[in-house]
Parts: structure tokens; sequence; C-alpha cells
């Protein structure tokens, strides 16, 4: 026969964290009677797949099924929420005894105004009768009692003040737990079968796809070296806080449909012209009713002291995929919030130059160039860039592998001082075309204490046109490199205090009648 539901408390005991997505594990243990029985895990989110529920576990029992479905409540299952909800009734309820405060007050200066107007009548007939009565002590009473009365408004309306912001925080809190603020819950139902009496040890795991992590990057350059610090970056609004538990972070890409990829035929054929247009309308698109238009800050450095050491996870490389688990436990509510743990700290030597393209603008960049000697993959992310402890930007670091060269943005370095000058045009006529010339002098100079490598790329103009040629390009000295789409790029060994210059001349030669686009004074 079968028995009543059994409810099943299972904490969550680990998280695995994908780019785009989140597998909850829930372990619970629970003693079951013989015969069949019905193990309920409820308060699940709505926003787990279904699809993923998967359960496991240890014990002389056997699954017969595994149901998900809904279950409706009264109030919302969350304890977050549950107090949230709690402190912001009691603050509405604060609020009223304000307002009823207020209120009481407000009777009090009405009292106070109307004894105050009919004073002066009272006081004149008590005169007319030969009494003589105390205004003075009299209006000294007033006006304390007033006094104290208008004290007591502006507390009140300080007070309100404050508990109509506390109310709306909670309100903005509560918005960012969303997902949590349902009642309405979902509940795995597990059908199991044991023989005697048992203890079972359930383990639940489930799909959530209001979750994912990134990865972020602290670059420092000092001597010849570069250091990277990796991040993962996590959030997630799936409807339950994780607390600090079991937290791995996986490199993995989770996807609803895996298919091997399959080629089309590729067909050439005739062009065919496009029907017309429909004519416009005016003031809009002509096309059918209702179809839319085309269209950190540092204290002084401690002496003779050890250097901080940062802990950084443990990594279990996969055949796709590697799984990071941070050395330090992280707790990440439903909020959405940003939450970092650090995953590796990188030591890699670096050869550093510098480059500059003075036609676009006249600084030069510091680049390093380094290879990824570690065993890491490192995702895509953005890259906060140090010299030493000094911040000097910020970049987009793209995807890099081990053993793989990547270079490098580590700011303007002002020392390294570039001209371009414009030191001839000219322009004539012949009978059959017309003529501009044109000639340039860039002057670099090294201003850094130690011997520079600077690369300088130029450009050169490509014609496009037949009745457009450019001719009589004279370079000095002879570029590393010119390409056919006219960089040129000169390769410059300077030593302290040296000086380079460089020029560049043409010719344009454009046909008789012909109007030249594209020229730059």
């Amino acid at each position: 026969m079968a028995q009543a539901d059994l409810l099943l408390e299972a904490p969550i005991a680990a998280v695995t964290v994908y780019p785009n997505s989140a597998r909850v594990t829930r372990r619970g243990v629970l003693d079951v009677n013989a015969g069949d029985s019905r193990v309920v895990l409820d308060g699940l989110p709505m926003q787990l797949d279904a699809e993923s529920v998967r359960v496991a576990g240890r014990g002389a029992a056997t699954v017969l099924g595994v149901d998900v479905g809904v279950r409706h409540h009264p109030e919302t299952s969350d304890d977050a929420v549950a107090v949230l909800h709690g402190r912001r009734r009691a603050l509405e309820a604060r609020l009223r005894e304000l307002e009823d405060a207020i209120d009481v007050e407000s009777t009090r200066k009405t009292f106070l105004d109307g004894l105050s107007n009919h004073a002066g009548s009272s006081f004149a007939r008590q005169i007319a009768a030969g009494r003589d009565p105390d205004v003075a002590g009299f209006a000294e009473t007033l006006a304390t009692g007033q006094g104290e009365l208008r004290a007591r408004q502006r507390a009140l309306r300080v007070d309100v003040e404050q508990c109509q912001r506390e109310i709306a925080a909670v309100a903005r809190e509560l918005d960012d737990r969303s997902a949590q603020v349902e009642p309405d819950r979902l509940a795995v139902t597990v059908a199991i079968a044991a023989e005697a009496h048992t203890s079972v040890e359930f383990e639940v795991s489930y799909l959530v796809s209001s979750a994912g992590w990134s990865s972020t990057y602290d670059v420092r350059h000092a001597d010849d070296r570069i250091g990277v610090s990796w991040y993962g970056v996590i959030s997630q609004w799936s409807g339950e806080d994780w607390p600090e538990c079991d937290l791995a972070l996986s490199t993995a890409r989770v996807s609803g449909s895996l298919t091997v990829p399959d080629l089309s035929p590729w067909y050439l054929e005739r062009r065919r012209p496009l029907p017309p247009m429909p004519k416009m309308a005016r003031g809009g698109y002509g096309g059918p009713p209702g179809a839319p238009a085309p269209m950190q800050a540092f204290s002084a450095p401690i002496t003779d002291a050890v250097e901080m050491v940062t802990a950084t996870a443990t990594v279990e490389q996969g055949v796709v995929a590697a799984t990071y688990r941070p050395a330090r436990p992280v707790a990440v509510p439903s909020d959405g919030e940003k939450h970092r743990a650090t995953i590796a700290v990188l030591d890699m030597e670096s050869h550093l130059d510098y480059i500059t393209a003075p036609v676009l603008s006249a600084e030069t960049y510091l680049r390093a160039t380094a290879t990824n000697t570690s065993p890491h993959t490192l995702l895509p992310g953005r890259a906060a860039i140090f010299h030493g402890a000094e911040f000097v930007g910020a970049t987009d670091l793209e995807s890099w592998a081990p053993g793989e060269e990547v270079e490098l943005a580590l700011g303007v370095d002002d020392r390294v001082r570039v001209e371009r000058e414009l030191i001839r045009r000219t322009a004539g006529r012949s009978f059959t075309s017309n003529r501009r010339e044109a000639a340039y002098q860039l002057t670099i100079t090294n201003h850094t204490p130690r011997q520079a490598k600077v690369t300088v790329r130029d450009q050169l103009p490509v014609s496009r046109d037949e009745a457009v040629a450019v001719k009589d390009v004279r370079i000095e000295p002879r570029p590393a490199e010119v390409t056919d789409l006219g960089e040129v790029t000169w390769v410059l060994d300077l030593a302290v205090g040296a000086k380079a210059e460089l020029t560049m001349s043409f010719r344009v030669d454009i046909g008789k009648g012909i109007e030249l686009a594209g020229w730059r004074d």
C-alpha cells in the first residue's frame, strides 16, 4: 500500500557554474519504511530545467520514477524573502504609527491655535470686570507649548522620511529577488520501493539557466615580467540563494541541443532581379500593414615584510573543458550581483617595445609580448592594466591558449615623443594630367632611461582607379616593410636620448578632368 508523502530536507551541497547556466546539487537523508513511498523535495525554483533533473543516492531502495511539478503555496518558502516581507510589514506598521502621531500633534496645534485666538477677548472681559489676568504667564506657557509641539512635528516628519526610505530599500531588494518572491515553487517527487525500514541518502541535481560566470583580469607589469590574476565573476538570479558550498566554475558550454555540423549543397545560379519595392507612403514604410520597417588606494610599503600570497583555485582538466574550484567558499545570493573568486595567478616573462602610428595620433604605446606558459586557457574578458601599483587603463583580453603569444597594450608612455610634419606640398598641371606632391617628416625621440625599440607605422596612398597613379615614392631610411595596402613600418632601436628622423614623399598623377577623392592635407 502506498504511504503518505515524505518531505525531504535537502540543502544545497554543490554548485557547478557554467558560462551561461549552473547545475545545483542538493543532498539529504531520509528514513523510509518498507513498501512504496513518495519522497518530495519542495521549494525548488521555477526557473529550473525539468528535463535536467537527476536523482541518485545510496541506500537499500529502488527508484521507481521521478516527476517534476508545481506546488502552490500561500506564501513564499524562501527564508530571506520572508524576512524581507516581515521587515516591510514592520516598517509599514511603524509608518502608520508615525502618521497617527502626526495627526495627534495636528489636533493639539489646532487646539492651541484656537486657544490663542480666544485669549484676547477673554483677557479684555477680565480687565473690564476689574480683575488683573496673568497675560505674561499665559503667553509664556502658550509659546512653550507651541515650541515643543513644532519640535515634535519636525522629529516625526524626519522619522517618517527615514521609514519611507527604508521601505523603498526593502522594495528594491525584493525586486532584485523577484524570482523568489512568488510563492509557487517546483517540487521533485521520487517514487521509491524498499523491502524494509532503511535510511536513504538522496542526491537531486538540476540545471538553471539564470546563472553564469565570466572572466576578468588584473595584468601587472614590473621588471620585464607580466603578472596575470584571473578572476571568475559569478552572478545568478535563479530564485534560490546558494550558500557557501562546493562551488566549481566550469568552462564547458552547456547546450540544449548537440548536433554534428552537416553541410548543405553550395548552389550557384543566375542572379535574378529583385521585384520592385512598393512605393513609400508619406511619413513611413510602404510595406504591408503591421510589417516592420527595414532596417584602489595604496598606503606606504611595509619594509622587511613577507609579500602576501593569493589563494588560487584547484583545476581539473577534462576532455573539452576545465573545472576550477575556488580556494575559499563563496556564497552567491539570487540577486544578480557580481561575486568574484580568484581562479589563478600567473607569472610570465615579457618582451617590451613601443608602437606608434603618428598619422592617427601623436602618442606612443608601451607594448608587452608574452607567451602563456601556464596550463590554463584564459577565457575572453576585461583586463585592468597596472604598472606596478599604478592603474593605467583597461583592455579586452581575447582567448589565450597555453603556448600562445599575445600582445598586450600597457598604456601611453609620453617619454617616447613622436612628431609628424608635412614638409612639402605642391600641385601642378600638364596638358594631359594634374599632379600633386607631398612629403612628411617623422621625428621620434627616446627620453626613457633605457634603450627603446620603437615600431613606427605610417601609410602611403593607394590608387583604386587607373586614372590615378602614385609615383616617385621615396622613404628614408629604408622601412622594415611596405605592404600592398600602403602600410609602411619602421623598426627603430633608440639609445637613451637618441632621436631618429624618417621621411616619406610621393607624387600623385591624376587624369585630365578627374576629380580626386580621398586626398589628405
